[in-house]
């Protein structure tokens, strides 16, 4: 079926401004990579755009060197790995039941976590709840008051509800229990949600930021989002170094830049393996059925 002069007009729109959202994000990241990829008298005279002026690697050199980078990547992942195993784990065992029709309270609960996306109890509140628990500068204050995502949980609950409650029925005749019907028919028909979830979850822990400054208060807890935005805030984070070479080719723009590639490059690694499930993932998990 050809498309109408009014289709055709809405989609060259559509193309020009999806065109210009695309640029508008990987533009910045070009000029990132390209200060992170040039040479330090290139970045200080304002000759890099998009891309490398005297390609070099300088600046991760002195990134990894001079700064408490490593350690500040190591705590990331272990925050998000970690946060993310709880937080799946706490939202499959919380969706499972409210989407199961013999669980008559289903109706109220789910109510409930609707009631605490509108209204919550607040900063404050919150902190001293943490703080009287003893979990300040602790990655527990991270994972603990949001282990699982009432919004999470409606996707997870919405997708179990949609897989065909005869498979349901034919395991409890051949007698499964809802631990078997969990583990062994509704997981593995679910990879796609889960793998929807658990990257909504891994880059939430992954760019963690207010969090971590308010709870953590050893900084060599920081994790990698907090200590780039110091990074940009000072140059004060860049340690001395003892080699006069790397501290004539330090700039503080290189540095920055590579700092920002380093938080960024995993969740770009990991993110197209897990991009067809992303999408169909939402797609299901959203149908009422």
């Amino acid at each position: 079926m050809r498309a109408s002069r009014g289709e055709k007009l809405f989609y060259m729109i559509n193309y020009v401004l999806l065109s210009l959202i695309a640029l508008s994000c990987i533009v910045p990241l070009m000029n990132v990579i390209a200060l992170s990829l040039s040479d330090a008298n290139a970045i200080m005279s304002g000759k890099v755009s998009l891309l490398p002026v005297g390609w070099t690697l300088y600046s991760f050199e002195s990134l990894f060197k001079g700064t408490p980078i490593l350690n500040a990547f190591w705590n990331s992942v272990e925050i998000t790995i970690i946060g993310t195993i709880l937080s799946l784990v706490v939202t499959i065992m919380a969706a499972y039941p409210l989407s199961r029709r013999q669980f008559y309270a289903r109706s109220f609960f789910t109510m409930a976590m609707v009631f605490t996306m509108i209204f919550s109890g607040g900063l404050i509140p919150t902190y001293l709840v943490v703080a009287k628990l003893g979990l300040v500068n602790s990655y527990y204050a991270l994972w603990l008051p949001g282990l699982a995502s009432a919004y999470n949980v409606l996707i997870m609950r919405t997708y179990f509800s949609n897989i065909p409650y005869e498979l349901d029925e034919a395991a409890r005749i051949d007698g499964c229990g809802e631990l078997r019907i969990l583990f062994n028919i509704m997981l593995p028909l679910s990879k796609p949600v889960l793998a929807t979830i658990a990257l909504f979850y891994g880059v939430g822990f992954w760019n963690a930021f207010m969090s971590v400054m308010i709870y953590i208060n050893d900084t060599a807890k920081y994790n990698m989002t907090v200590l780039v935005q110091n990074m940009i805030k000072s140059t004060s984070m860049v340690q001395d170094f003892s080699d006069p070479d790397m501290i004539a080719n330090l700039t503080p723009d290189g540095i920055r830049a590579a700092a920002v590639i380093v938080m960024v490059i995993p969740i770009l690694l990991v993110y197209p393996f897990l991009q067809k499930y992303f999408v169909k993932g939402v797609m299901l998990g959203s149908i009422k059925g």
